[in-house]
């Protein structure tokens, strides 16, 4: 089931009159914990939507559930205890590691011994084992750091890690964000799913009007390198950048807008990570929930930049590695890590030479450009499933070769749509108040209309109407539904 599929919208749509009938002053009236019964109904919901994929992995989740749940408690009775921090951590990372490395490392060791003949199981991915294991673990080292008090309601545990908008691709929510929501009285509202309703609709417009028509192009350039020019090759890169974005952050979308419409608020995961001035801020904007975790979980347990600046760069290089490594078992994944670490490495030392410069329209532009562009290479390693493929198209288009020359229609749409795009989100923020931005000049912005408004509805129906019209019909999971 994803949100992509009449089976999710007719459930959605039971889950949602469930929840409105919750606002029934009868009902209200006859239930004495209201609020209880919601989050009963929504773990259901959500285990139904896990275990529709495959209902044995719900064990899986439950058993990460009982280990966070039981475990945090612990931690907050007796903090010097480490046995307990060390369960709640390494249990998880092991399994995490199981079903996700397993393969990776087995075909390594076989490949390296010269053992073809070695029958080898294959461990299939539970659907999105990497962010549940890590909003889990998350949870855990908030108890231990003091951040947070263990909540001793095992359903609020359980529904905080299984929340179904987002269990299978993000955002990976903190603790801190979710589960004082689930301590209120969050009720559905006309208001509310209207709003909901026009942020998923922003996703579902990048993920099946833009990505997944890019995705042809995308797919027929790198799957046969060999037969396409360097030009042809470097626009089938920029709409992979396109396409990977509008998948992700529409998958991201859709899911704050699922939240939305049932009351509850999930955290924005992208924020026009294109127009970022340096890798630094390019991690600020995109995947935030995925860098941030990073951040506060992995480089400052390694030691931040406590420890001087030798150990700053290996632990930044180290922590991007892994960060890579989140993403698949596949030493592509680990080049791309390792590249952006030493990008943000660079970019700490560039800073700290030019301290106290500022930036002017020509440096700022051309900042954003070079950072794109070293995006986009790091893409490519992203995107292929081996180094000699990355090389392969990479020099293709430094050679500027020649071949096929193809010029596809949806690409130019896209960029045009990206500019466009760009600048709105600019100018939001040259109207924002300084304490508003979160990151430079530029914010992103969900497009919500009063619905109120005569206009408003006119523009939606043109919308969905334009929408439904040119929408790439066939079947096309979401990217990052494979982490």
């Amino acid at each position: 089931m994803t949100f992509l599929s009449f089976t999710f919208i007719a459930f959605f749509a039971v889950v949602l009159i469930i929840l409105s009938l919750l606002n029934v002053g009868v009902v209200r009236n006859k239930v004495k914990n209201i609020n209880g019964l919601r989050h009963i109904l929504l773990l259901a919901a959500s285990y139904i939507f896990y275990g529709w994929w495959d209902w044995r992995f719900c064990g899986l989740l439950l058993l990460l559930t009982i280990v966070a749940y039981v475990t945090a408690l612990n931690i907050q009775k007796d903090r010097e205890n480490k046995m307990w921090i060390i369960i709640g951590v390494v249990l998880p990372l092991i399994i995490l590691a199981f079903f996700k490395y397993f393969n990776f490392f087995a075909e390594s060791v076989t490949a390296v011994l010269a053992k073809d003949d070695w029958n080898l199981i294959n461990i299939i991915l539970p659907l999105g084992i990497s962010f549940y294991t890590f909003q889990s673990m998350s949870y855990i080292i908030d108890v231990y750091r003091g951040k947070i008090q263990a909540c001793d309601s095992f359903i609020k545990i359980a529904l905080y890690i299984s929340f179904f908008p987002q269990i299978s691709s993000g955002p990976i929510v903190k603790a801190s964000f979710f589960l004082p929501q689930l301590d209120e009285d969050r009720r559905t509202s006309i208001n509310g799913f209207f709003q909901g309703a026009q942020i998923f609709l922003f996703g579902f417009i990048k993920k099946i009007v833009i990505a997944d028509h890019l995705s042809i192009f995308v797919n027929e350039v790198f799957n046969k390198p060999d037969a396409f020019s360097g030009g042809t090759i470097l626009l089938a890169i920029i709409s992979y950048s396109i396409q990977l974005y509008c998948d992700f952050s529409g998958y991201s979308d859709m899911a704050v807008g699922c939240a939305k419409c049932m009351g509850y608020d999930l955290p924005r995961n992208f924020n026009v990570p294109y127009l970022s001035k340096n890798v630094t801020e390019f991690w600020k904007r995109w995947h935030i929930s995925l860098s941030t975790w990073l951040q506060e979980y992995l480089y400052i347990s390694l030691g931040g930049n406590r420890k001087g600046k030798i150990r700053t760069y290996v632990n930044l290089i180290l922590t991007m590695t892994l960060g890579g490594l989140w993403h698949g078992a596949s030493w592509n994944f680990i080049i791309w890590g390792l590249l952006h670490g030493i990008a943000l490495c660079v970019h700490k030392i560039y800073s700290k030479l030019r301290k106290n410069k500022i930036d002017n329209v020509v440096t700022s532009v051309l900042s954003v450009i070079g950072t794109y562009l070293f995006v986009c290479v790091c893409w490519v390693f992203f995107r292929v499933e081996s180094f000699g493929d990355a090389i392969k198209i990479l020099g293709r288009v430094v050679r500027w070769e020649n071949g096929i020359h193809q010029m596809f229609l949806w690409s130019i749409i896209a960029i045009i749509i990206v500019v466009i795009a760009s600048v709105m989100a600019y100018l939001n923020g040259c109207k924002m108040p300084k304490e508003k931005k979160k990151i430079g000049s530029t914010e992103g912005f969900y497009p919500v209309l009063d619905l109120s408004k005569l206009i408003s509805l006119i523009i939606l129906f043109i919308v969905l109407g334009i929408t439904f019209g040119i929408a790439y019909t066939e079947s096309n999971p979401f990217i990052y539904s494979q982490f």
